[in-house]
């Protein structure tokens, strides 16, 4: 606090009138007080005597140190830079040290400020600080995007041409959703049976949550195993801490796994899930962490603080997804029929794609220009080599024709010049360019020219033929006259002089070019265009022509046919010399022409027009109304001429011809033409035949014609057209036409639904494996009840094709087993699944089993032919022959005396068991080639063990890792993975017993074992 009015003015203010009051005391004291006070105005008191220096005395032993502090604070107050490095050095520990969430709600606005304007001022930065976080998110999200793509178009391809396919599309337009979401919300089936939380720091299962009747096991040891597999990929791939396994597969069981800051939510599914189901694995996993995040940081075993997230893993468990209708079998009846059907045919195909190449090669043997060098057929494709001329025939052209599939024949033929003569004679046409008046041929194998050309041509030939390959073709020319260019130009001159409408009057040769004069009429033929075939060298030519009309009549004719324009009915012709007109025509036409004829130069040829009649206007205006008489639909009602104009009124059926285009050929001037048009209805039956199909619409099934004046129906519609027929026929005018519909018959939808149904019904009789036991219909429903064998077709399906109505059929079926053959047959195929070299057929109503099998696929058989023969059906397992299985034993001891040995703590064998590996992994592939050609599969077990130290739940787990890294390196070294088992014994199964006090253990244990199992 501070005073507002300078101290060192008390004492020097105005004096007042109260005298009683010693003055000089009562500054002092104000100024000792002010001092007190504020002691960092202690400089405006100097030189002010105190009122008491004791008090000073007194003041400076009790609250000097205060003093001294407060003046520090307020000094440190005043002055913003020291203030700022005072709180930046106490603020971090204050902000580590707030208990409350205050402090946070009062920082909140200013980050966000600093942070805005911080990305306005530069946002390149934030990215980068974000790009790690962002960019495997965004790559994992992409991935989760691609996959969730091709699994809906992988099941949209599959179900779109299906019955199920366009039910589906129909429901998709209904509800308005894409087609692809309503296939995978019908056709996958899964069912989420487990769900762990595992801590990422120690591996250890914070919760485990099962879904009814799923097969459990310890859950800690599969947390474990899960551990082990994921530190297993980490360090065999150098994979980064924040990522790991998403998904595991192992047959029908999927395990997806979603990894947390704190822990990781593993799902266990059975079935074929969507990938929209990580979103949901994921959101879970979110809620747990917002809700227990610190207790799954600090986790240690303790679960009393995580009561609430098995709840949580519930909502998981709980999502599963199934079809409402298990549908008929369609592709697997279909693959059981080809592989019945593939044995036998895949001999005559593989003898007919045999059969159909030796013919192509043959046809290739016999083409000019091809040589066939090298020819294979390797794993059913077709190869070949060889030589072709560019000219000989395309080999892909000639394959077309012989049925062989050109995706599997791969060919290289390489270019070369075959001496064949005739592509000799193809290469030497297109090189020399033989003129017009040279034939080239072949003759006895010589290539032989004939005929007259220039004696450049010759030359050019001459050289061509001492060019050509030794061992081909003899180029003869001898007999190719040379013609001189004067020749030619002679006979280009006498061409001309027989041209019509051409008079030559000079031509000469002067200094090797060619002059010629003379007339010309337009009309007569180019003399530039016959210089073309002369072979006279067009630019040696100097042409002087005068165009003239000459007195030919074919040209006479043509000046007359372009200036006269004679009508249609007018013909002109050349007889004798003379041009004759013949027909008739307008009189106007016919003064035209004697016009002309007398305007023909003498000399010329005499137009003569006397064979054209002329016809006056009248009469080609009666000859329109005779011909509008005859029209059906019009009616003349009167006609004349007047002042040279022609007037007609009548009636015109709308159907009928129209008036006016009939007049356009009666040369009949329609300027003149008055006409007068009223509509009416014609009863002619061809009128009514038109309105009755325009008004009625008859459906496809009737048919309307014509019948003795009668306009006759046929066929069959619903009651409600015939309805309407019986109306419009009593609706048609006395006197027109009859309408019979006698011969519709009466289709309606309950008789065909009826008859449909019963045509359903006789199909299901004859269906194997159904029996139809009572069937009625009943208010336009029908219900039906019997038998069916699952393997039976299936009812729906077979309603699909009888135009009955789904929605009107009341079904109930009741499943049995079947005793027929084809049912039974594909029921011990399933059950047995007999090897390949078993085969199971129906000889007269008895199932008879044929091949060679192990010991105890026989046993089965026998087992399952005496359970038949109590219901009647015999199994003839008499022909079934046992294995030997002498040659495979000896390699099978091999190969479960050996072990693949490990390091104590280790998943990976050491560098020293690699050719232990190699060796093992040859053993398995030619054991496992062995078994298939003696009709059995193999399967190998890949059992991991473990020594006795440490717990028995890390055992487990290592064992079962250690078996999963050798199946993974056998994979790695050509061993089909579905030929490997893999199982973790743990401690349980040793090589050698063990003192369980041993801190090493044994390393004899510490091992994977094969055992090899035939089915």
């Amino acid at each position: 606090m501070t005073s507002s009015v300078e101290p060192i003015s008390l004492p020097q203010g105005p004096a007042s009138n109260d005298t009683g009051i010693d003055r000089e005391a009562l500054a002092r004291l104000l100024v000792e007080i002010a001092r007190n006070v504020d002691p960092d105005n202690h400089a405006l008191y100097e030189g002010i005597p105190a009122a008491d220096h004791r008090l000073e005395t007194l003041r400076q032993l009790l609250v000097g140190g205060e003093i001294s502090e407060l003046s520090r604070v307020t000094h440190l107050l005043d002055e913003p830079e020291q203030l700022a490095a005072a709180v930046g050095n106490v603020l971090p520990e204050a902000t580590a040290r707030a208990s409350n969430t205050q402090l946070g709600e009062a920082l909140a606005p200013a980050v966000e400020r600093a942070a805005q304007r911080s990305i306005q001022k530069n946002p390149h930065t934030l990215t980068d600080i974000l790009y790690p976080v962002f960019l495997p998110a965004i790559r994992k999200s992409i991935g989760e995007k691609i996959d969730q793509t091709f699994q809906s178009l992988n099941e949209s391809l599959r179900h779109i041409f299906t019955w199920h396919g366009l039910k589906w599309r129909f429901e998709a337009w209904r509800t308005g959703t894409s087609f692809s979401e309503v296939v995978l919300n019908h056709s996958l089936v899964y069912r989420v049976e487990h769900v762990f939380l595992i801590s990422r720091s120690s591996g250890l299962l914070i919760a485990h949550v099962t879904a009814e009747n799923a097969t459990s096991e310890d859950p800690q040891l599969i947390s474990s195993m899960l551990s082990a597999i994921q530190d297993f990929v980490k360090d065999s791939f150098n994979e980064k801490e924040n990522s790991g396994l998403d998904t595991i597969r192992f047959g029908e069981l999927r395990l997806w796994s979603e990894v947390g800051p704190f822990a990781t939510l593993v799902a266990v599914i059975r079935g074929n899930p969507p990938e929209e189901l990580h979103d949901v694995i994921r959101d879970v996993l979110l809620r747990i962490h917002d809700q227990s995040s610190q207790a799954l940081e600090r986790f240690d075993g303790d679960t009393s603080q995580l009561l609430g997230v098995e709840t949580q893993l519930q909502t998981c468990v709980e999502l599963q997804h199934t079809d409402s209708k298990e549908g008929f079998p369609w592709l697997v009846v279909t693959a059981a029929l080809l592989i019945l059907t593939a044995a036998g045919a895949w001999f005559f195909l593989s003898w007919q794609a045999g059969q159909r190449w030796q013919t192509y090669l043959s046809r290739l043997a016999t083409q000019p220009g091809i040589v066939v060098s090298e020819q294979k057929i390797r794993g059913g494709q077709f190869y070949i080599a060889g030589l072709r001329d560019p000219l000989a025939a395309d080999p892909q052209s000639l394959l077309s024709g012989t049925e062989v599939d050109p995706a599997r024949v791969h060919s290289n033929w390489q270019f070369y010049q075959s001496l064949e003569p005739e592509f000799v004679l193809k290469r030497l046409t297109a090189s020399l360019a033989p003129p017009d008046s040279v034939r080239l041929s072949v003759v006895d194998g010589r290539i032989v020219a004939e005929g007259e050309a220039t004696t450049t041509w010759i030359n050019r030939a001459r050289a061509a033929a001492q060019q050509l390959s030794a061992g081909g073709p003899v180029f003869d020319i001898s007999g190719v006259r040379d013609v001189s260019a004067e020749e030619r130009w002679q006979a280009y001159v006498s061409r001309l002089e027989t041209q019509p409408g051409i008079i030559v009057a000079d031509q000469t040769v002067r200094d090797g070019q060619f002059y010629i004069s003379g007339l010309r009429d337009p009309l007569a033929a180019d003399p530039q265009s016959l210089l073309a075939a002369t072979q006279v060298d067009p630019a040696r030519v100097h042409a002087s022509w005068q165009f003239y009309q000459s007195l030919e009549p074919q040209f006479v004719l043509n000046r007359l046919t372009a200036s006269l324009a004679p009508p249609d009915s007018v013909r002109l012709s050349v007889v004798d010399g003379r041009i004759v007109a013949g027909g008739e025509a307008t009189t106007t036409w016919i003064n035209r022409a004697r016009a002309a004829a007398q305007q023909l130069s003498a000399g010329g040829p005499v137009f003569d027009i006397s064979g054209v009649r002329d016809v006056s206007a009248e009469e080609r205006w009666q000859a329109y109304v005779s011909r509008l008489e005859t029209q059906p639909g019009i009616i003349v009602a009167e006609q004349n001429v007047r002042d040279g104009q022609f007037y007609i009124t009548g009636l015109r059926d709308p159907l009928a011809a129209d008036p006016q285009s009939l007049l356009a050929g009666t040369q009949v001037d329609p300027a003149r033409v008055h006409a007068s048009w009223q509509f009416y209805q014609s009863l002619e039956p061809q009128f009514v035949l038109k309105r009755l199909t325009a008004s009625l619409y008859p459906p496809d099934t009737v048919r309307l014609s014509i019948v003795n004046d009668r306009i006759v129906a046929e066929g069959e519609a619903p009651d409600t057209w015939i309805d309407k027929a019986r109306a419009a026929a009593r609706q048609l005018s006395a006197g027109g036409p009859e309408f019979d519909i006698s011969k519709v018959r009466d289709v309606s939808p309950e008789a065909r639904a009826a008859e449909h149904w019963q045509y359903y019904v006789s199909r299901l009789e004859a269906q194997p494996g159904i029996i139809v036991a009572q069937q009625t219909t009943r208010g336009g429903q029908f219900y039906i009840s019997g038998l069916r064998d699952p393997l039976a077709a299936d009812p729906q399906s077979l309603l699909s094709g009888t135009q009955v109505d789904p929605a009107r059929v009341h079904s109930q079926w009741q499943f049995y087993q079947s005793l027929d053959p084809k049912f039974v047959v594909k029921r011990l195929t399933a059950s047995l699944t007999p090897p390949k070299s078993v085969q199971l057929s129906i000889i007269q109503g008895r199932i008879v089993v044929v091949g060679e099998a192990s010991a105890t696929w026989i046993n089965r058989a026998q087992a399952a032919a005496d359970q038949l023969s109590a219901d009647g059906v015999v199994l003839d397992v008499s022909q079934l022959h046992e294995l030997n299985l002498a040659e495979l034993n000896h390699l099978r001891e091999a190969i479960q005396a050996t072990d693949i040995f490990f390091s104590s703590g280790r998943v990976v064998p050491g560098p020293e068991q690699t050719p232990v590996l190699d060796r093992l992994a040859d053993q398995l592939k030619e054991f496992a080639e062995n078994a298939r050609k003696a009709g059995v599969i193999a399967r190998f077990m890949l059992t991991g063990h473990s020594d006795t130290t440490g717990r028995e739940t890390a055992n487990a787990s290592i064992s079962a890792a250690r078996a999963e890294t050798v199946r993974a390196l056998l994979n790695k070294r050509g061993v089909a993975p579905d030929l490997l088992l893999v199982r973790g014994a743990g401690t349980f199964e040793p090589a050698v017993p063990e003192n369980e006090n041993s801190r090493t253990g044994s390393s004899t244990n510490r091992r994977v074992s094969i055992t090899v199992n035939l089915e």
